[in-house]
């Protein structure tokens, strides 16, 4: 891109916010064309920030990454507000003169291979949340909660927002199968499968999730904010204890998550925080 036009503010975010949910997958470039319906080069492109993606490639990389969608999804809002040209053109929008309008940054993508369908509930998903466009990105990019909160509940407030992507989703496990198994790469965490059973945030300032899909049959730990050294143990009665630890200082920037343990019954879950310095803060799920 040396000698062309800066890429816009707003694009450049958004790119920087993909290869960011990228790395959070641990996924190649490859890995994340057979994982989804856009090609390795199309993705080479959006995570570089040559070609606008389409939304149901962020939708994808969401899932992928067991990440909330409102904050990239909103990112996704201003940037194709840019890249078509419609924030230039609005009412008030700065540089509307001849002199004043930006070089147009590159025409969006599809980046859809042939053969490959997108599901429909990224079509649905989309065409709800044009309705709201550039008001409703910038309510989501003040939400905190949008980027971290944890997945409704079923018969939760607000659930019925989820897309019926949760029903026709098929993880790659079930029970015993999902046994000891990376719930991200089984599609165990994939977006409106998991419910967050408890939250705790401890004494450090390291948050601890216990987290059930009930369509994989199986509970695990998921963590953030760790510090070097510090561990999280998974143990349910009968099964085989899981423990992650903070081994890097990448660690400590990303989430982690123990292994799946297979249960018909995750109230019986007890998770701990053994921090490198300190003592340990343990936690159950409600009703356990």
């Amino acid at each position: 891109m040396s000698g062309g036009p800066p890429l816009p503010a707003e694009c450049a975010r958004l790119a920087a916010a993909l290869r960011e949910l990228r790395e959070r997958t641990g996924l190649s470039l490859a890995a994340l064309g057979g994982r989804t319906a856009f090609s390795k080069s199309s993705w080479e492109r959006y995570l570089n920030g040559k070609k606008l993606p389409p939304r149901e490639a962020v939708e994808a990389l969401c899932a992928l990454a067991d990440e909330p969608p409102g904050r990239p999804l909103a990112l996704w809002e201003l940037a194709e507000q840019r890249w078509t040209g419609r924030a230039a053109s609005a009412p008030g929008a700065a540089g509307g003169g001849a002199e004043g309008t930006p070089a147009p940054p590159p025409e969006p993508d599809t980046g859809r291979r042939p053969g490959r369908r997108v599901p429909g509930w990224s079509l649905a998903v989309g065409a709800v949340a044009l309705a709201a466009a550039v008001p409703l990105a910038l309510v989501l990019l003040s939400d905190e909660d949008a980027a971290t909160g944890t997945a409704a509940g079923p018969g939760a407030p607000g659930s019925a927002s989820v897309p019926s992507y949760a029903q026709s989703f098929e993880p790659g496990c079930h029970g015993e199968d999902c046994e000891g198994a990376d719930a991200q790469a089984m599609g165990c965490g994939a977006q409106g499968l998991p419910a967050t059973l408890a939250t705790r945030r401890s004494a450090g300032g390291q948050r601890i999730e216990i987290r059930y899909a009930e369509k994989c049959g199986a509970v695990w730990a998921k963590a953030t904010g760790l510090r070097l050294g510090d561990r999280v143990e998974l143990t349910l009665p009968g099964a085989d204890a899981k423990e992650v630890r903070a081994a890097s200082r990448r660690d400590t920037e990303i989430y982690l998550s123990t292994a799946m343990t297979a249960t018909d019954d995750p109230r019986r879950a007890r998770v701990c925080l053994r921090p490198a310095e300190g003592a340990a803060e343990c936690f159950a799920a409600p009703g356990g």
